[in-house]
């Protein structure tokens, strides 16, 4: 990825040097990050930044190109701002949005971020080599937006309902929960995110996300009906870090530096919302994806989805349990078409994101 001028202008003014131990058995790693921070206690030394350098390249495969998203913002921000340097951690991003969790069991690529905790159950079923490290929130980010017409999802009958790649067990449970004989609904499979097509009516609604197609719709002054997972009383999870579990199991602090990187970006994206959107919109740019991911767009993404992350069940960012979890795990169950779903906790790990933070505090700094 070549370097931004958005980066020159955030890289840090220290240039990080790593003396490894056999070279110098005192030598150290030192940086100071864009908030004048040292590198944290667990890279500060030359064993743990030749433990991360060792570990070789990193690559995160992004679930949407480069979507304001927990889970993916955070990643780019973090090898912008100079964090995973500052860890002595090589990541390389692949931004095609394609095969993620397929290359991540491979061990093709090591990270991946997905919508919600069915993903990581759908796919879990037919892979062993997968493990969810961070969920980034408690609400679920889909919707059901369609023409202005439908004033209840019982609407639908005798219409039609679009989806992307599949039926979402979620939306499922928003059309049981409904009441909706889905027999006399026509699905159809998208072809593209063009919300526009529920207002000329080419189908009545789709199966969409909260913070994307129908704030498109808003900021269009295009009118349109939309229904939440929340107001039929449908609980989920938003955004999951999934990483290779071979490697996780062979190189956990190596995976913690990698998640403590990325998490102290999505604190930075919290607190300084217009310059980390600044900063997203033009490495979409200056990759080809600008015109997918137009700035107007990035912001009104973020404005919903860092809601999210701060009202999250979960406290801290990043932070998972078995119990925020378990309503999702109810609806897999009951709509997922899944034989074998493995339990909760053999599909995540709570203790790697829990344990970098010292109460609300993300551990970084030396003091």
């Amino acid at each position: 990825m070549a370097t931004s001028s958005a980066e020159t202008r955030f890289r840090t003014t220290a240039t990080l040097t790593c003396v490894l131990a056999a070279a110098l058995t005192l030598g150290a790693c030192s940086a100071q990050t864009p908030g004048g921070e040292t590198a944290p206690t667990s890279a500060s030394d030359s064993d743990a930044c030749k433990r991360n350098q060792d570990a070789g390249t990193i690559t995160y495969i992004s679930g949407y190109g480069y979507s304001a998203s927990a889970g993916q913002i955070d990643v780019f921000l973090a090898k912008e701002l100079g964090y995973f340097d500052d860890l002595c951690l090589d990541v390389e991003i692949n931004a095609s949005g394609a095969n993620g969790q397929q290359l991540v069991a491979s061990g093709q690529a090591q990270f991946t971020a997905l919508g919600s905790a069915s993903d990581v159950m759908l796919a879990a079923a037919n892979s062993k080599n997968l493990t969810a490290v961070a969920t980034y929130g408690t609400t679920p980010p889909f919707s059901i937006f369609g023409n202005e017409k439908l004033k209840d999802l019982t609407d639908l009958e005798g219409g039609s309902l679009g989806y992307f790649i599949n039926l979402t067990p979620i939306a499922s449970a928003m059309l049981d929960e409904a009441g909706v004989d889905v027999s006399k609904v026509e699905m159809v499979k998208m072809t593209n995110y063009d919300p526009t097509v529920v207002v000329r009516e080419q189908v009545d609604a789709i199966v969409g996300y909260a913070s994307n197609q129908p704030q498109s719709l808003k900021a269009q002054d295009l009118p349109f009906s939309e229904f939440l997972p929340a107001d039929l009383g449908v609980e989920g999870t938003y955004n999951v870090m999934e990483v290779n579990s071979r490697f996780l199991d062979e190189h956990r602090e190596v995976a913690a530096d990698f998640m403590r990187a990325t998490l102290k970006a999505l604190q930075f994206c919290l607190d300084e919302s217009d310059e980390c959107i600044d900063m997203l919109a033009e490495l979409a740019e200056e990759n080809g994806q600008g015109a997918a991911f137009p700035r107007d767009q990035l912001a009104r993404t973020w404005e919903v989805e860092s809601a999210w992350v701060r009202e999250s069940a979960g406290g801290n960012p990043g932070v998972q349990t078995e119990a925020m979890w378990e309503p999702e795990y109810e609806i897999v169950q009951e709509y997922g078409d899944v034989k074998d779903l493995p339990a909760i906790t053999d599909m995540m790990d709570a203790d790697l994101v829990a344990d970098l933070y010292d109460g609300d505090t993300l551990v970084w700094s030396e003091k």
